[in-house]
């Protein structure tokens, strides 16, 4: 069994990230549909995507020990 701390987190922020960015179309998004990037959940969710596993990457690496 893997421990947590051996997880790569960042598939796991993306995952979560693409939630959001389902979740941020769908309750906020864009009322009149002009906007090019929020009017569409196909553009939403890669970035959420993106935003996620970048997010969680960055948050591993500074947690992360360093090795001398």
């Amino acid at each position: 069994m893997k421990k947590l701390s051996n997880l790569n987190w960042a598939w796991i922020g993306a995952g979560i990230g693409a939630v959001g960015g389902y979740l941020y179309w769908k309750e906020i998004g864009c009322v009149t549909g002009t906007c090019p990037i929020k009017s569409q959940w196909q553009t939403m969710v890669p970035y959420g995507t993106l935003l996620g596993y970048l997010g969680a990457d960055l948050v591993q690496s500074l947690l992360k020990p360093k090795a001398s």
